[in-house]
């Protein structure tokens, strides 16, 4: 795992960095979950598929991020790790799907740690560097 918080004014913002761009992404998803529950809590009961399509690597980063953000929400689900499953560029977009795990919400089990609206296309950034890839944006809190 390996990714920090960005200290901001009014939100949070996130750097994620791995071998690969979907390692960043996955380890980017991980840092959104853990600012939503305490992960100790939740099991791996269930998974459910995560898709974005987007014109840029840094747009398809935010595009994941609110997938999983849509369905803590709208699915109420208690997630805990996203895994890759699918990553293609195709003239200029590039789609994405992964297994999101976790289970669904239980206010008496899941220890809700903060609220994330949404990611932003703020502070948004990537970049590969000595073969390490790097995802940044803020989350809107």
């Amino acid at each position: 795992m390996t990714y920090r918080y960005l200290e901001h004014m009014a939100d949070m913002g996130i750097e994620s960095e791995g071998d690969s761009l979907c390692s960043a992404i996955e380890d980017g998803a991980l840092a959104v979950l853990n600012l939503f529950f305490d992960l100790n809590t939740i099991t791996e009961k269930s998974s459910i598929t995560v898709r974005a399509r987007a014109g840029s690597i840094e747009a398809l980063f935010v595009e994941v991020l609110n997938e999983l953000i849509s369905l803590r929400d709208r699915d109420q689900m208690a997630l805990k790790r996203l895994i890759t499953t699918e990553f293609t560029e195709e003239e200029g977009s590039f789609s994405y799907r992964g297994e999101a795990y976790g289970e669904p919400f239980d206010m008496e089990n899941h220890a809700v740690k903060s609220e994330v609206k949404a990611a932003t296309y703020s502070g948004l950034r990537y970049e590969e560097v000595n073969g390490r890839h790097i995802l940044r944006c803020l989350l809107d809190m």
